[in-house]
Order: structure tokens, then C-alpha cells, then sequence
């Protein structure tokens, strides 16, 4: 474990662990790399080098008062494949993190990069607009932010219910779900704040393009955060070279509640290329 300072000077938490080629992980929101940490040690026990860090604003990096949007967010990515020099990579990003793969690819030309997965991701539009009739009303992100304003920890609490599809019976233990909102709790607000506004607002249909590489969408039909018919469907049919396993009943959190299933389908999808 150890810190990176953007060409931003921000600093960011960053773990590796194991040897070999490079798999970089993006977590999603409001969480922290520690979302990873099953499936980067079954990637590191199977020969691969697993990097996964802190997005600015969260867990363990810094938090500065800007540089939530897209663009910033992507230049912290590719201050990561550089400094940890980082080549043939392979990027997962899960929810927001999606995001960061998609901008990458278009800002960066997705460098160093060779394959890309996006995990019940947000790409490639998020928000309800005339030419976007799938996507959510820009009301509920408005509520969502109020909430988060009013009382983060009492918003959490119902929020992770949708994420890990808790309905009547639990997903997940309650010591999980307790876990899961003291990391969300160490995000600064500010962040918090910002990151939902990019992740609603930013419009990823003109990255699709630039992804040139195999890439592997994996969503839940169950997802209530981001719905599969506006995100995972969407994605796969702008992205050339792109192939769509979908987890019939999953919810968004398939990281923790599909945890060996994705496991299974990233070695499968990264030795198989």
C-alpha cells in the first residue's frame, strides 16, 4: 500500500498486490478500493498483478475541494497506469467506475490499455433527456443529493438496501451493510456531493467509440440503481467488440452478492483473450 500524487497534487491510496499482468480496479460509489478486495486477492493468487486505489474525494485519499468531474477523474487514472507503471492492463470498473473506464479510453486513448470491463456500470448515460428516455429523471438525483445533505448516515441505510437488493430477505448480513456505510461515511461530503452530480449528468455515448479493445459488461436484470435496459444493454450495443453476460435476479452490488460469479467470468475473460 502506498500513495500517489497526481499531476493535480492530489494523493491517492493505492494497493498492489501479486505479480504479473496488470488488472486495474475502479471502485463505485460512495465506496473505497476495499469493495475489491475478495476479488483482488483471487486475481493476485491467480497470477495477475491487482492495483486498486481510493478515488480522489474517498476512503483513504485526499480531498480537495475540486476535481470530481470526468475529465479530472481520468487524469487521476492515467496518473495511476503511469506511476505504477503499469502496461497490457486490463480496467474493471464497477457503477461510477465505469465511468473512469469509458473517459479514459476517449481522453487517454486508452493507453496501456489491451482489455476493459465495465460491472454494473453507469456508462453510457445515466439522465432522462428527450434523446435519453431511459434514464432517470433529473428529480430523483436532486432527492438523492437533499437526502444525502439532510443526513448521510439515515440515507445509507435505506440506499443499501436498493444496492445489495435487500427486499425480504437479506442479500447480505447486517454486519456487511453496517460495514458498508461506515466506508461510505469516511468520504468527504463535498465529494459525495459532486460525484453523484457526475455520475448522473455526464453523457459517455461519444466514449463508446473510442474503446478498442475486447470488453466484457456484466449487470444484474435486477439492478434498482442502474437499470440494465439504460446502462448494460445501452453499452454493449456502442461499444464494438463488446460482449454482455447478464445475472438474471442480481442487484447492483454484484462485487459482493455474485462475488465468486464474477470472479469466475473476469479469469475467464482475461485468460481468454
Amino acid at each position: 500500500m502506498t500513495y500517489l500524487t497526481t499531476s493535480k497534487d492530489t494523493q491517492l491510496y493505492v494497493k498492489q498486490w501479486g505479480a504479473g499482468r496488470p488488472v486495474i480496479l475502479l471502485h463505485g460509489w460512495p465506496l473505497s478500493s476495499d469493495m475489491w478486495d475478495h476479488h483482488a486477492t483471487k486475481l493476485a493468487e491467480a497470477g495477475y498483478r491487482t492495483i486498486a486505489y481510493d478515488r480522489r474525494g474517498f476512503g483513504r485519499s485526499s480531498q480537495p475541494w475540486s476535481g470530481y468531474d470526468y475529465d479530472t477523474l481520468a487524469d487521476d487514472l492515467a496518473s495511476v497506469i503511469e506511476q505504477t507503471g503499469a502496461r497490457d492492463a486490463v480496467l474493471v470498473g464497477f457503477s461510477m467506475g465505469g465511468g473512469e473506464v469509458a473517459r479514459y479510453m476517449s481522453r487517454h486513448a486508452g493507453k496501456g490499455v489491451t482489455q476493459a470491463v465495465l460491472v454494473s456500470s453507469v456508462v453510457p448515460y445515466m439522465l432522462a433527456t428527450p434523446d435519453n428516455v431511459d434514464g432517470t429523471e433529473p428529480a430523483a438525483f436532486q432527492k438523492m443529493s437533499e437526502a444525502l445533505q439532510d443526513d448521510r448516515a439515515r440515507f445509507y441505510t435505506g440506499f443499501f438496501k436498493q444496492f445489495y437488493g435487500v427486499r425480504i430477505l437479506p442479500s447480505v448480513s447486517s454486519e456487511w451493510m453496517e460495514s458498508t456505510r461506515n466506508v461510505a461515511m469516511q468520504a468527504g461530503l463535498r465529494a459525495t456531493l459532486e460525484c453523484v452530480k457526475s455520475f448522473s449528468t455526464t453523457d459517455f455515448r461519444r466514449d463508446l467509440s473510442s474503446f478498442k479493445v475486447p470488453t466484457l459488461v456484466i449487470h444484474g436484470d435486477d439492478d434498482q440503481v442502474v437499470p440494465i435496459y439504460a446502462a448494460g444493454r445501452a453499452a454493449v450495443k456502442g461499444i464494438a467488440n463488446a460482449t454482455l453476460i447478464e445475472y438474471e435476479g442480481a442487484p447492483h452490488a454484484i462485487p459482493v452478492t455474485h462475488r465468486d460469479r464474477l470472479t469466475e467470468d473476469l479469469l475467464a475473460f482475461i485468460r481468454g483473450r
